[in-house]
């Protein structure tokens, strides 16, 4: 595939949703020709998926439910949308993917890294993104900026406890730490021009 497939990662309030939508449009006016999606979600199926998993009525769901549930959305988004754009040489930018699972199912929910890994190595058939910008913000101040969004949806995983957040916090430093060739920070807690900036820097690193 001769396109590039980028993804923005980080915790509940990061930005990194309004940073895509900049970006996109940065880009679009460079010339480059780029698709915005969402995980979960991006198309039909994917997005009644969505609806199930961050429905705030369903707090019984199991865990492997819930990675089950991500893993099946993440399939048809990818067959679906994400593969034909990067086949026409497009960049694709997508908001969330496998990382989000392995941190929040993987390890915040405790199933463990590896299997929710392996998991979603089957379900994409082992494509990952050419890069990955993680969002880092301490969750206290992400979980503030939500609260403080009245337009923004509220989700199931919004009303976890902080002990929750915080778990998944720790869960995307230790996936930067695994993999380095591929995941890069920015300091989500600046100025949106200045994340803007920095998020712009990390992926033209690769176009």
């Amino acid at each position: 595939m001769s396109g590039k497939f980028i993804t923005f990662e980080g915790g509940e309030g990061s930005g990194k949703t309004t940073i895509a939508a900049m970006v996109k449009e940065v880009l679009d006016k460079e010339g480059y020709r780029v698709t915005l999606t969402r995980e979960p979600g991006g198309v039909e199926i994917a997005e009644k998926i969505r609806d199930i998993i961050h429905d705030v009525k369903y707090t019984n769901m199991d865990r492997k439910t819930e990675a089950l549930l991500y893993a099946a959305s993440r399939r048809q988004h990818l067959v679906e949308k994400v593969i034909p754009a990067l086949e026409k040489g497009e960049i694709v930018i997508c908001d969330r993917f496998v990382d989000s699972s392995m941190v929040y199912q993987g390890l915040a929910r405790g199933i463990g890294i590896d299997e929710v890994y392996n998991m979603n190595l089957f379900a994409t058939e082992n494509i990952l993104p050419n890069r990955t910008v993680f969002f880092d913000i301490k969750p206290e101040v992400g979980l503030q900026r939500v609260y403080a969004n009245k337009e923004r949806e509220v989700n199931r995983l919004d009303l976890e406890n902080i002990d929750f957040h915080e778990r998944v916090y720790e869960g995307y430093l230790t996936i930067c730490n695994r993999f380095p060739e591929r995941i890069v920070k920015v300091d989500a807690s600046q100025d949106i021009e200045d994340v803007l900036f920095q998020v712009l820097e990390k992926i033209r690193e690769i176009l």
